[in-house]
């Protein structure tokens, strides 16, 4: 089998403070069929001279004016040639330096490269150090209708097949991800959970900062495509398991 071209994408504005972890973690990796992209957002701070300290290892840097993080990251689809796009942000890493190395070899052995590929997540705070895993763990089976729960897998551990990616809804500000999500999955046949941890996730990002307007978008979403019923419904069941969930520790 050929192995796949992975190319991962990383979407920059003023990001100094994170951006060198990012960029180190992707040039260590030992898989050797990798294309990095680098979009900057015209930063205003050094965010370019780091990027261009580390030039030779970036297949393609580009630095302008943009309408946000999503427009970004479709200059990044746009960019990519690679049979995978994965997107690993400012402040994320990969965990390991044969993270991808381990994944491809696995892959390898069941003989088939699915459309899909996700795993767990752990996150890390500004300066990169441990939070612990991430509070939702990646479902053992995963369809598109598994979102009604949430964004059950980090986009920074969802990888997928550059040819079934489409473009990122500029409609949304903060939660365009978890909508691309769900058409990369309705468009999928194989799905496949790699049982791996693969990335961390910087615990700082838009809808980290912004929840309240983030949950608003997600349940715009949620209702899209899988009925405001049963969205609402499903929302008053979140609601009382967080509730009783919290009784029950302050009992303890």
């Amino acid at each position: 089998m050929i192995q796949p071209l992975f190319s991962i994408i990383t979407v920059t504005y003023n990001a100094e403070q994170w951006l060198e972890r990012t960029i180190l973690s992707v040039l260590s990796q030992s898989y050797p069929h990798i294309e990095y992209i680098l979009i900057d957002g015209a930063s205003k701070d050094g965010t370019l001279e780091i990027a261009n300290r580390y030039a030779s290892g970036i297949t393609c840097l580009l630095s302008e004016p943009d309408k946000g993080l999503y427009d970004a990251m479709n200059k990044g689809l746009h960019k990519a040639t690679g049979d995978y796009v994965w997107f690993l942000n400012a402040g994320d890493t990969l965990p390991t330096a044969d993270t991808i190395y381990r994944m491809v070899k696995r892959l390898d052995k069941r003989g088939i490269y699915p459309d899909v590929l996700y795993g767990e997540t752990n996150l890390v705070d500004a300066d990169g150090r441990s939070l612990g895993a991430r509070r939702l763990k990646a479902p053992k089976k995963l369809t598109w209708k598994s979102f009604r729960m949430g964004m059950l897998v980090c986009h920074q551990s969802f990888v997928v097949k550059r040819e079934l990616a489409p473009d990122y809804d500029l409609n949304y500000r903060l939660v365009a991800d978890y909508d691309w999500c769900i058409q990369c999955l309705k468009r999928s046949n194989t799905i496949h959970h790699t049982h791996m941890i693969l990335s961390n996730f910087l615990e700082a990002g838009m809808s980290t900062v912004n929840r309240k307007a983030s949950l608003k978008e997600r349940y715009e979403i949620m209702c899209r495509y899988y009925g405001k019923l049963p969205v609402i419904v499903l929302h008053g069941w979140f609601a009382v398991r967080f509730y009783f969930a919290k009784w029950v520790k302050g009992r303890v």
